[in-house]
């Protein structure tokens, strides 16, 4: 790592010093790196009363339960820093450093929320979901776009290749004086000798994208070396073998298929969302506890004590868990109504709670801390949905009730058509997620931004028939039954589990002899019957994309590639007003299953196509006597328009009788999602 900088510095050509400078922040103090202040002070509020928090280690025990739970009276203040900035750093050509690992969750209880305060504020291009690291990697980023420095090179964890973290690398990938990663390795295993910790980092070499390259031709290629074995020594040394790759290193550092480059679709909105965030031990319950506070003898609380999952429930073994979940309630109603549970919470959530710093999680500490009414909007009417763990060794899909509540590391997917179960169940969609994710340590993670909302599923265009439809959801049930099955069957050991089911699945496809505990879960989870069933789903929806030339072999990158393009077609045609709604009456109520029959003839009569000479010279068309008529031809003038165009300029490409109802067809095209109204300097326009 440190011979490769040097090399550099050695051949860097005609921008080479005699004597390059190269800084190392690793050694100064995290917190005046990337922000610098005038005075830090105790902070008070609009009455003059200093501001303090809890110190985050000082318990007590609950007099009723036991626990332990924060001491109120252990507050440390809360600090100010006057006239905070963004730091500046000494002038260097080259900027080596090992910045402090604190996740975006972790900054404020480490550096406190007066700096977290003032940092955010100084560095407004920073996201506040990023992790501490990115402040440096923006900084240094800024330096070397400017020409102020050649080159950085930092250590980060390998998160940096989740979202949250990544769109900061796009930007500066993307921006005016753009940058270029000239050497990368996304994940690396770091073992600490002082205190053992074991991490997973990522490394990164980036320099201008149009400075002189003297090892890639195109000026924009880099190294990319990538882990591809791990043996751990006598004392805990890890000996890594690296492959090395050449090529464009992009934001989510890989080569090869840009998918970072893949557009949100407006046809998946509102399908996809995280679970809820209790916030709270205090919430769940075993079947018993729920019993002893009301469940089964007071009406109504079967409604908000429910059944409840996180990721291992699911790819390990339930623990058969229920929670409280008084959504919808006043803490009062909560009173009054069930008092049991009343009480219940305000001895094991409120006491934790009480010292949360954001006041709507404080303040309403009988309800969830994120209770996603979205999610819960999307899942109304549903008997079941679709579920995936955010994070995973294997990327499995499955149904559960929808009765059934999810935790935050669940993403909840309200489709209950087994057919949208078997193209995510697919290797399809696996592959696409595995290279749109990012990772958390060792595991992938499904982020539902980059990994559903982007995907493009088949559709008659692309090649799926009724037929192949009923066989990609009939294979589909038949797994999620046979796993279900397999999982809760009497004499079924403990290890049989979905992960173990699926790393007997790998062990088999790359042909390598089973363990004995491998052959027990092969056994008993009749994983041959599985791996089976899912050959036969992988054929079927490559069939229903058109791609059956891709069945058999590993053609990721081919695989990908037309996946990028699909999702681009969709894009365009969603600015066109074409969308492919997943579920149109949930996403879109007013679409063309709910309006008036005439309406729905007219988006589907077959005119003749307007002439584009008589859009282009203004010549008024007949005005159709029929509402059908009016509807079609409504949306083909708007289509073949080169403009937005106001009302009275689309009222003058008519003539004739009857057009006082264009105000209400513009309005009836805009919720189908075939127009779009803008705004601006109080003028109101219509486009396609």
């Amino acid at each position: 790592w440190i011979g490769f900088l040097q090399w550099h510095i050695r051949t860097q050509g005609n921008t080479a010093v005699a004597e390059p400078v190269v800084h190392d922040f690793e050694n100064i103090e995290c917190r005046d790196a990337v922000l610098a202040w005038d005075a830090q002070e105790p902070a008070y509020d609009d009455h003059g009363q200093l501001l303090t928090r809890w110190d985050g280690v000082t318990f007590k025990t609950h007099p009723v339960t036991g626990a332990l739970v924060p001491n109120e009276l252990a507050q440390v203040p809360q600090w100010k820093y006057r006239n905070a900035r963004a730091a500046q750093w000494p002038e260097a050509d080259f900027i080596v450093g090992n910045p402090p690992f604190i996740g975006n969750k972790r900054i404020r209880d480490a550096l406190g929320d007066g700096y977290v305060q003032a940092l955010r504020k100084a560095w407004p291009q920073v996201p506040d979901s990023a992790d501490f690291v990115m402040y440096w990697w923006a900084k240094a980023a800024a330096l070397v776009a400017s020409g102020q420095a050649l080159r950085f090179g930092l250590i980060t964890t390998n998160s940096i290749t989740m979202i949250f973290n990544r769109r900061i690398v796009q930007s500066a990938l993307d921006g005016q004086q753009a940058l270029m990663l000239a050497f990368a390795v996304p994940d690396h295993p770091w073992v600490d000798s002082a205190n053992g910790a074991a991490v997973r980092i990522a490394m990164m070499v980036a320099a201008r994208s149009d400075a002189s390259q003297d090892d890639a031709a195109d000026g924009k290629a880099g190294r990319l070396l990538t882990v591809t074995d791990e043996k751990t020594g006598d004392y805990g040394e890890v000996d890594v073998t690296l492959v090395e790759q050449t090529g464009v290193i992009h934001a989510d550092l890989t080569t090869g298929v840009n998918v970072t480059s893949a557009k949100i679709l407006q046809a998946h909105s509102k399908m996809a969302n995280r679970g809820v965030i209790p916030h709270g031990a205090g919430f769940l319950l075993t079947q018993e506890e729920a019993i002893s506070v009301g469940l089964g003898t007071v009406t109504g609380l079967e409604t908000h004590i429910r059944e409840y999952r996180n990721g291992k429930d699911l790819t390990d073994r339930p623990r058969f868990v229920k929670v409280i979940d008084m959504y919808g309630l006043g803490v009062s109603e909560v009173r009054d109504q069930y008092p049991a549970v009343y009480q219940w919470l305000l001895e094991r959530v409120k006491p934790e709670r009480d010292q949360n710093n954001m006041a709507r999680v404080r303040n309403d500490w009988w309800l969830f801390a994120a209770p996603r009414p979205v999610m819960r909007e999307s899942l109304l009417g549903l008997h079941r949905y679709i579920v995936t763990g955010q994070v995973a060794k294997h990327r499995i899909f499955q149904f559960l009730e929808a009765s059934i509540l999810s935790d935050d590391k669940l993403i909840a997917i309200a489709l209950d058509d087994a057919f949208y179960l078997g193209v995510l169940s697919s290797r399809v969609h696996v592959e696409w997620a595995l290279a749109t994710g990012g990772t958390l340590e060792d595991r992938p993670v499904y982020s539902k931004s980059t990994c559903f909302d982007t995907f493009p599923f088949p559709t008659d265009a692309t090649g799926l028939t009724p037929n192949l439809r009923q066989t990609i959801a009939s294979t589909a049930e038949h797994i999620d039954t046979h796993r279900k099955q397999v999982l809760s069957a009497s004499g079924a050991s403990r290890e049989v589990t979905l992960t173990g089911l699926y790393n007997v699945i790998q062990a088999l496809k790359e042909g390598r002899p089973l363990v004995p505990k491998e052959k027990s879960i092969h056994s008993q989870g009749l994983v041959s019957v599985l791996k089976e069933l899912h050959d036969e789903l992988d054929a079927a929806v490559l069939a229903a994309y058109g791609w059956s030339d891709l069945n058999g072999a590993t053609h990721s990158q081919e695989l990908l590639g037309r996946l990028l393009s699909l999702n681009a077609q969709r894009a365009a045609d969603e600015e066109q007003g074409i969308i492919c709604w997943l579920r149109p009456d949930f996403q879109n109520p007013l679409s063309k299953q709910e309006l008036p029959t005439q309406v729905q003839q007219g988006l589907e009569v077959d005119l003749p196509v307007i002439n584009q000479s008589e859009i282009d010279s203004k010549i008024p068309i007949p005005w159709p006597a029929t509402l059908p008529e009016q509807i079609s031809t409504l949306a083909q003038c708007l289509t073949q328009a080169h403009t937005a165009l106001t009302l009275p300029q689309i009222d003058i490409r008519f003539k004739g009788r009857g057009k006082k109802n264009l105000p209400v067809l513009l309005q009836t095209l805009e919720a189908l999602g075939r127009a779009q109204r803008q705004e601006m300097d109080g003028v109101t326009t219509w486009r396609a």
